[in-house]
């Protein structure tokens, strides 16, 4: 038991995880390069032949690090902290305006705490994209995770108004895809937009694209 706090101290996270999280790290700081099993027992603190135990093939610890990765970014937004869109049809519809607003609001909430909190995660993200079109077996992975994302989008976009939802979809997926990057790694990484500017941009993008 802790004697300061009066608490028993925290349990280790389990092993899946701690290798998952380590590769993760590993992927940010070294690149795909520095990604080897050897590496990431170092950096999880695992006696070596952990991570062989678990992911015996490169393959297998890739996929689990993209597991891993979606599981951490379903945990950037917990569901009490995004603004609800009412369903079409439930008898509470918001109007136009107020579902756009809606929309926004989620939108530059879930843009700048991945921008200010989690760019290692981001970074991380990149490297094993780029790893998946080499990889079909990773693609399936990772196309897989990435639905999390892009399904509540398209019910927020048909709630807002949109009756193209797949090419708007595609459209504010790539927005969002396309801030992200340039504010981590490409020539907007020196600073973090602010929510409100956030939320300005994705207003004006839905506007557009809904043609109010």
């Amino acid at each position: 038991m802790n004697s300061r706090s009066g608490r028993a101290p925290a349990a280790p996270a389990p092993r899946r995880e701690r290798i998952a999280d380590a590769a993760l790290t590993l992927l940010a700081e070294r690149g795909m390069r520095g990604l080897t099993h050897r590496a990431v027992d170092e950096a999880a603190g695992l006696p070596q032949g952990s991570t062989s135990n678990l992911a015996r093939t490169r393959a297998a610890l890739l996929e689990t690090a993209v597991q891993r990765l979606a599981e951490r970014e379903a945990a950037v937004l917990t569901p009490h902290a995004m603004p609800e869109v009412p369903a079409e049809g439930s008898g509470t519809a918001p109007l136009p305006d107020d579902a756009v607003a809606a929309v926004a609001e989620a939108l530059s909430l879930a843009l700048h705490r991945y921008l200010s909190r989690h760019r290692q995660l981001l970074i991380a993200r990149y490297e094993l994209a780029l790893e998946a079109t080499r990889r079909p077996e990773l693609r399936a992975v990772y196309d897989r995770a990435g639905r999390a994302f892009r399904e509540p989008v398209v019910a927020m976009l048909a709630a807002a108004g949109s009756t193209e939802t797949e090419r708007h979809e595609l459209g504010l997926i790539a927005w969002c895809d396309g801030v992200l990057f340039s504010c981590t790694a490409g020539g907007f990484h020196a600073s973090v937009p602010t929510r409100d500017a956030l939320r300005t941009s994705c207003t004006e993008l839905l506007d557009g694209m809904l043609r109010r």
